[in-house]
């Protein structure tokens, strides 16, 4: 396909789709590549057993539309990953989104030239559009440690990111995971009840808070569906609380942490009955470093007699299973690496080229970086949602993405208002900006002293945004012109 696009869209997860509908709204010619077969994103890759999201479902919905609102009826608090993949669905349905999306094609280059970009595409696309929006999201490369001997094992091995469409049968099978983070915590309660053994392999424990979860009732629904200004209320109230609760996860305060570090004990002493396996899945860094989990039935897990916790350090994966350094040898049929996902903020997810050719991994040969998360100088009409240092660390990522398209807009509608070639964020402003923001990661939780994905090998945090969901939202509400080069 050879084409003409006012606007280009890299991926059809929550924030293409909601990208490519405000478009659309405008009247602006749009396309969107998507890699997988179907919409949804994160939602779409992810669909191991137990996979649900750890944000409210009433927060980690569109806020955009009233009666898209009014019309779905989420099942319960947290909602699991088939009910929020037929959200995005819907969504796509609702506003008959599927007609400008290319299924099954991957972006491989994307070239700036004199106003336009060439796209180009592994189905042999070429296509040019005067603006480009990067919708791929920072977790979308699954991380698959390098451990000695991978390759020996006979068995099946997974990944949660990238789970079989058939769904494998572990019944009776000894089966290892890897890991102890925010995918574990939800596949290890779902498939113990099933497997013969089954052997958690824990490197660093983490603090993990109740759920709480539970299934809301054809009354509520009825209730909200009867007054919309309940539901709008209930949506609000959640936000607020999430707002009140995020300096205990992103400021290094202990004073503020330890209020949150007791209710997590509390939770592990109710759920595990042994001192010593209490003390081993107890974390020994400050709340908030690494990523918060949210589980009810994670931890008390472990007191199931064919659940094990390994603690010591994986030597080497062998054709019977894992040896653990202490020389064990764990025999296993299968294993499941929920090692999450690798940050793809310290390089582009294909080449991109700028002005004068310069390549965008050039550009972050130090680190990624970007204008409030969104434009990168010598990158014009080049917009990220979700870049650079914009990740939450304790509310909904839509809050975030919603307000980053509004603003991505702005400066479209200017530029196709006044007729411009191009807007491209000064590198001074764009300094100055993320300077501000280093600055202020001393500050926080996680540069405490803990070793998360958050942070770069230097350790440096270009992931998260330090501070409130609010503050960020309130410094892009309006798109600046002196802040940008713009040719006429």
């Amino acid at each position: 396909m050879k084409a003409r696009f006012e606007l280009v869209i890299v991926g059809a997860g929550f924030a293409g789709l909601y990208m490519l509908h405000r478009a659309r709204q405008l009247g602006l010619g749009a396309c969107v590549f998507e890699a997988g077969s179907g919409v949804g994103g994160t939602w779409y890759w992810n669909r191991y057993p137990g996979a649900r999201c750890d944000v409210e479902s009433m927060e980690y919905s569109y806020q955009f539309d009233e009666a898209l609102q009014q019309e779905w009826r989420w099942s319960e608090r947290f909602a699991t990953q088939p009910e929020i993949l037929r959200y995005a669905n819907h969504v796509a349905d609702r506003f008959d989104l599927r007609k400008d999306i290319r299924f099954e094609t991957r972006v491989i280059a994307a070239t700036y030239d004199d106003g336009r970009w060439a796209v180009r595409t592994d189905k042999g696309d070429e296509v040019s559009a005067q603006f480009l929006v990067m919708a791929t999201g920072c977790l979308s490369s699954t991380n698959r440690p390098d451990i000695k001997g991978i390759d020996t094992f006979a068995g099946p091995i997974f990944h949660t990111g990238e789970w079989p469409h058939e769904e494998p049968d572990f019944t009776g099978k000894r089966v290892g995971v890897i890991g102890t983070g925010a995918s574990a915590v939800q596949v290890v309660p779902s498939i113990a009840p099933q497997v013969a053994e089954l052997s958690v392999f824990q490197r660093t424990a983490a603090w993990v808070m109740p759920k709480r979860d539970r299934v809301y009732s054809p009354a509520r629904k009825a209730f909200y569906a009867r007054h919309p200004a309940a539901l709008h209320a209930s949506r609000l109230a959640k936000y607020w609380l999430s707002e009140a609760f995020g300096p205990m996860v992103f400021l290094d305060a202990p004073r503020l942490s330890a209020i949150a570090e007791l209710g997590s004990r509390r939770h592990l002493e109710r759920s595990v009955s042994d001192p010593a396996l209490r003390a081993k899945l107890t974390p020994d860094f400050q709340f908030g470093c690494k990523r918060i989990l949210i589980s009810d039935d994670y931890w008390s897990t472990f007191e199931r007699e064919n659940v094990e916790l390994v603690t010591d350090p994986i030597e080497e994966i062998r054709r019977e299973g894992i040896e653990t350094r202490d020389g064990r040898l764990h025999e296993l049929d299968a294993i499941v690496f929920a090692t999450g996902f690798a940050l793809n903020i310290a390089s582009a997810p294909f080449p991109v080229f700028g002005r004068e050719g310069r390549s965008l991994d050039e550009a972050w040969r130090k680190g990624a970086v970007a204008y409030k998360g969104l434009a990168v100088s010598g990158f014009p009409n080049w917009f990220i949602l979700m870049g650079p240092n914009t990740g939450p660390g304790h509310t909904s990522v839509l809050v975030y993405t919603e307000s980053q398209i509004g603003y991505a807009l702005q400066a479209i509608r200017k530029l196709m208002g006044e007729g411009l070639r191009f807007v491209d964020v000064r590198q001074p402003v764009q300094d100055r900006y993320n300077a501000g923001l280093q600055r202020r990661m001393k500050y926080t939780s996680w540069a405490s002293g803990c070793n998360s994905w958050y942070l770069d090998p230097d350790g440096g945090n270009h992931a998260l945004f330090p501070g409130f969901a609010s503050e960020y939202c309130l410094r892009i509400r309006r798109f600046e012109p002196r802040e940008y080069e713009i040719a006429r």
